[in-house]
């Protein structure tokens, strides 16, 4: 693999499924999506049926305390070898130009390598390439299992550059006509379509390089996020699949610990992740909010009285009287009191907190939180993407549904470099159906 070390690229040996293969049925969308609903999951093996899938590569996370789990892994491992002793795939080197349309808009982006070693996802981070949130750890060491040993990897990774002048993609979209189209088709379950073009030509690779240098270089760095000089560069964050990633990096940090060897180890696939960068500024990239459900309430325990006690300095709640009302109240509301939104059985409310040491609402909700459910409040907590499936999900008998308003995507680079990651599943790119889905490969071995 081609690498570029000042801005941490590489170059990848992209594997696809050669002519004949079903697209609509190898290509499934990221596996931490639709997290509590099984009938989606369902829909998806059923359309799936025997022919070649990545379903078969990947763990979705709704079955993550299923008893079969590592039945499961078991499954996908030999899913992988026999997917490549059948030799389904077909492996062609070079960037991979994506347009992805979901509704009326399509973002594009760049499917690329990116430098583990130039990563860090813990909290405090200055590495070139960060987390934009907090990472949920115990989300890590099933992705270990799966990805440790395994002869091929499967990116939903999405990492943002902070690109005003679409300096890096832009010429990607306007020379479209040059590139090798790769693939083109729906995607399964009305979920839109995509398309992927491969990099080629060695001026476009050449502009695409001298871009991402300009946007990593100090002066201008500090200079357009009014920074003091010397602070430490920040040109990839994190936009979606952090676990993703961070599994990646547990495994390259293992990887070199264990080498004898450590130079050779330098030049291991390992050191790389396939990832899909795109621009902060890309008109189709839209942020979410994240919202939480929390399922099965331990007896006796008041998710709101609680609240209440836990911020004292002005915490009230009041009942609403529809859905819309309480996205008014939400989305409308900026800067302090927080609002949050509150969806159970019975209706609707709002939570409004008017002193907190977070600067969203979303960290005020998720401090509190990791209190609650360290007490055992409720059974399980999950982190879902859509209003739908957010109301869905907190309305049936013994749920809550907590609601967030979206933050600034013009807010998070300057953000994460002067805070820090942000709390935990802050925001996504866009609804569920829209997310990345897993599509091209990259050999580990």
């Amino acid at each position: 693999m081609r690498t570029y070390e000042s801005v941490c690229l590489g170059i990848p040996r992209i594997l696809l499924p050669k002519a004949g293969c079903d697209l609509a049925k190898w290509a499934v969308i990221a596996c931490d999506q639709f997290t509590s609903e099984r009938e989606y999951w369902r829909k998806v093996a059923d359309f799936v049926g025997d022919a070649p899938s990545t379903l078969n590569l990947i763990f979705p996370e709704v079955y993550l305390n299923d008893p079969d789990k590592e039945e499961r892994i078991a499954r996908i491992r030999e899913h992988m070898n026999r997917y490549m002793k059948q030799d389904i795939l077909s492996e062609a080197e070079g960037l991979v130009y994506v347009e992805r349309k979901a509704g009326d808009h399509t973002r594009k982006g760049l499917v690329a390598c990116l430098d583990l070693d130039r990563y860090d996802f813990r909290k405090g981070s200055t590495s070139l390439i960060r987390a934009t949130e907090g990472t949920i750890l115990e989300r890590i060491p099933p992705r270990v299992k799966i990805r440790e040993g395994a002869p091929i990897e499967l990116p939903h990774i999405m990492v943002l550059i902070d690109d005003t002048e679409n300096s890096v993609i832009g010429p990607l979209t306007k020379n479209k006509d040059r590139l090798k189209k790769l693939y083109d088709f729906e995607l399964m379950m009305r979920s839109g379509r995509v398309a992927g073009f491969r990099v080629e030509d060695a001026g476009l690779e050449n502009g695409i390089l001298n871009s991402l240098k300009a946007l990593g270089a100090a002066a201008a760095f500090v200079k357009k996020y009014g920074l003091n000089p010397g602070t430490p560069v920040l040109l990839y964050a994190m936009g979606d699949g952090n676990h993703s990633l961070a599994t990646a990096k547990t495994i390259w940090e293992k990887t070199k610990e264990k080498a004898t060897d450590k130079a050779k180890v330098m030049r291991s696939p390992l050191r790389y992740a396939l990832v899909e960068l795109v621009n902060l500024h890309d008109e189709a990239l839209i942020f979410e909010p994240i919202h939480r459900v929390l399922f099965e309430f331990a007896g006796g325990r008041d998710l709101i009285e609680e609240m209440k006690a836990f911020y004292p300095a002005g915490c009230r709640y009041s009942v609403v009287g529809s859905l819309e009302s309480m996205k008014a109240s939400v989305d409308g509301r900026a800067g302090t009191p927080h609002r949050i939104g509150v969806i159970t059985e019975t209706g609707f409310g709002v939570i409004e907190i008017a002193k907190s040491d977070s600067n969203l609402p979303v960290g005020t909700l998720q401090n509190f939180l990791d209190v609650f459910m360290k007490n055992k409040g409720a059974r399980e907590i999950d982190y879902v993407h859509g209003t739908e499936a957010a109301v869905a999900l907190g309305r049936k008998s013994g749920n809550m549904g907590l609601y967030l308003p979206a933050m600034n995507k013009k807010d998070l680079f300057k953000t994460v470099i002067l805070d820090g990651a942000l709390p935990r599943k802050t925001f996504s790119m866009g609804e569920a159906w829209e997310k990345r889905f897993y599509l091209e490969a990259r050999k580990l071995n």
